[in-house]
């Protein structure tokens, strides 16, 4: 699977990503909003190796991509669709980028890229995320594609000694395609 837009290509993971990986999730501003204080060789491998396994489910219902400079080749993030529930047509979406591409509109090409391939080709009618509540680039990123706040869990997790509160989003199918059917300008 590949999946191109304007500056990025969305690619499937092989098993030599995971140098790219551990470079990334290695930084101190990346693991700011992660349970994780660092990441090792072992750790990473294992990420990845959760990818490469998800390529051969039958039916597939999680894709977890590469995200690629198109210029440069390099990887700096992932992102993903996971289908949660078939019959009620109902996906969540994720992505984390290196740092050092913060702030230049990559995550929201990335996010608005996997909101498109959830809903025209894997069909979905509901798409859901959520971010820790104090990542405040992450939620801008996910009302620019068009998610609206749905909900605030309190306390919803507790690592790095303290309880963190996330921010809930979702877009219905017909909201994304009237977002579509307006003109950029």
């Amino acid at each position: 699977m590949l999946l191109t837009m304007e500056r990025l290509l969305l690619r499937e993971f092989v098993e030599d990503d995971w140098e790219a990986v551990l470079a990334y999730q290695s930084d101190p501003l990346y693991l700011r909003y992660n349970p994780w204080t660092q990441r090792s060789e072992a750790e990473v491998r294992e990420f990845v190796g959760w990818f490469l396994a998800n390529q051969k489910e039958q039916p597939r219902r999680k894709f977890q991509l590469a995200v690629v400079l198109k210029a440069e080749g390099r990887l700096i993030g992932n992102c993903g669709a996971r289908i949660n529930d078939l019959g009620l047509r109902e996906g969540n979406i994720g992505y984390e980028l290196d740092s050092r591409y913060w702030g230049q509109g990559y995550a929201t090409e990335v996010a608005r890229e996997i909101v498109r391939f959830g809903f025209e080709e894997l069909g979905l009618h509901r798409i859901w995320s959520w971010c820790v509540a104090e990542n405040v680039g992450s939620a801008r990123v996910l009302e620019k594609v068009g998610m609206r706040p749905e909900g605030y869990l309190r306390e919803k997790e507790y690592y790095r000694n303290r309880w963190w509160d996330h921010r809930l989003f979702a877009i219905l199918d017909h909201e994304w395609k009237a977002r579509q059917a307006v003109p950029v300008s």
